[in-house]
């Protein structure tokens, strides 16, 4: 190793025309078996619009696969939270997509669940944040999967002060999701679905 060393040494000092020359040879033999090589770093691929096209489209049905199954997975354990980015309030289409998902959710935690909106709209709501709160236990659950993809799951939250049924799609290919809720309020939200295991359940 030492001559190896030595000689690359006398031709960088002595001889830098004969080193120059002979930059493009690839492959150093010594006597010890070992080959020296030198790597020309590799060109950046070049791709066409199309290529990228493909590439990106590839790597959003590839995330929207795995955001799909996590979000159904996590509704079949009865363990998942939709955090809603827009509500729909009772049947007159009154809509406001200026929500926070920190304070518009429904919450299913085995047997227990919580439905919440929130809208701000000045006044306190009987939450204290422009709407409602129910908790209450989860019964009478279902759920399913149709043939094109879409995961249905209804169920009863049923407590001294909420009685309401919640219908939740769960779209296909995707974690976004649609939540009907009737009984004492009308609500439609529209969100996504993540898992969620509270500390008190795990």
């Amino acid at each position: 190793m030492k001559k190896i060393l030595l000689t690359l040494g006398a031709l960088i000092a002595f001889s830098p025309i004969v080193l120059a020359q002979d930059v493009n040879q690839t492959v150093y033999d010594t006597n010890d078996d070992v080959n020296l090589q030198i790597i020309t770093p590799a060109e950046p691929v070049k791709e066409s619009k199309e290529e990228i096209k493909k590439r990106e489209k590839l790597l959003r049905e590839h995330t929207n696969d795995v955001a799909y199954a996590k979000a159904s997975n996590s509704m079949k354990r009865g363990y998942f939270v939709l955090t809603a980015d827009w509500v729909e309030i009772g049947n007159v289409g009154y809509r406001r997509y200026d929500i926070s998902p920190n304070s518009n959710f429904v919450l299913v935690q085995g047997d227990d669940g919580i439905i919440q909106f929130a809208i701000n709209t000045g006044s306190s709501g009987s939450n204290g944040l422009g709407g409602w709160t129910g908790k209450g236990t989860v019964r009478n659950k279902r759920i399913k999967e149709k043939d094109n993809g879409d995961v249905i799951m209804q169920y009863h939250l049923v407590s001294s002060k909420v009685n309401a049924d919640v219908f939740i799609t769960l779209f296909h290919n995707s974690n976004r999701a649609e939540v009907q809720i009737t009984g004492g309020y009308a609500i439609t939200m529209y969100g996504e679905i993540l898992p969620y295991r509270d500390k008190n359940h795990r």
